[in-house]
């Protein structure tokens, strides 16, 4: 069985990363930060929401060893002018020089040249390593994929929207690719509700929602968000379990299908 608390390297950015990625933006404690660290989680992504506690475990965990570290800072910014200021406050918060990942968020087409041309200076600067993309529409990363300014692609993936399976991966060339990170692996908790089950099948574990993303070959990190602890554990908990097999993986994809097709329940 594979081991999934092996590092792997993430695409062409080359940078050894946990298969776990963990998120700041809901709220779980700094102390529980440490806990994954130490763990081994450090693919960690100070993002949407940049949590004070989350940042804190940053800086105590780049002062022990930074090299470990693989640190995503990310900016929604559509004004080339705004994206140095942004990024130049968020080191400033963690008190580091640079970051490992610049993630440009929810960009569904290229983004604009004169953002580009101000992301290329920020990091001919070194204030960021690795350049990366998040977006919602699909085929956007197939041209995302073969531009070598980006060596990172977020996408959306679950079991309810497994779309990058046919709209995606068969389209890149198998070598040099970009590294790939899934994120709304649960699909914000619906994929765990019970009201959203077909009849008669009880929820899934959140281990089982981050095991379906982990099995598939082409994500080399899937990301989790916990609110606490036990969010958190349940996350780690898909990386003791290891890759669904091929009746857990039936049921998964089933009912992601009956979610997707149900998503208008309360």
């Amino acid at each position: 069985m594979a081991d999934w608390w092996q590092k792997r390297a993430l695409g062409r950015s080359g940078i050894e990363v946990s298969r776990l990625g963990l998120g700041s933006s809901y709220g779980v404690s700094g102390k529980d930060v440490d806990r994954a660290i130490e763990r081994g989680v450090n693919y960690l992504y100070w993002g949407s929401r940049r949590r004070d506690d989350f940042g804190k475990a940053i800086t105590r965990a780049a002062r022990r060893d930074r090299d470990r570290l693989c640190v995503v800072v990310q900016t929604y910014s559509r004004s080339a002018l705004a994206l140095g200021p942004s990024l130049e406050l968020a080191l400033r918060r963690l008190r580091l020089d640079h970051a490992d990942v610049l993630l440009l968020g929810w960009h569904n087409h290229e983004p604009s040249a004169r953002v580009l041309e101000r992301v290329a200076r920020l990091q001919e600067k070194g204030m960021f390593r690795h350049l990366a993309v998040s977006g919602h529409r699909r085929p956007a990363f197939v041209d995302f994929a073969g531009d070598p300014r980006y060596s990172i692609l977020h996408i959306r993936y679950n079991a309810a929207h497994p779309g990058a399976e046919s709209d995606v991966f068969p389209h890149l060339a198998r070598d040099g690719r970009p590294g790939m990170v899934a994120y709304t692996a649960t699909r914000w908790g619906s994929l765990l509700s019970a009201r959203r089950m077909p009849p008669g099948e009880p929820p899934l574990r959140g281990r089982d929602a981050y095991r379906f993303v982990l099995s598939s070959p082409d994500f080399d990190v899937c990301m989790t968000g916990p609110k606490n602890v036990a969010q958190l554990e349940e996350a780690l908990a898909a990386l003791d379990e290891g890759p669904l097999s091929a009746q857990e993986m039936a049921r998964v994809r089933r009912i992601g299908e009956f979610v997707r097709a149900h998503a208008w329940m309360g």
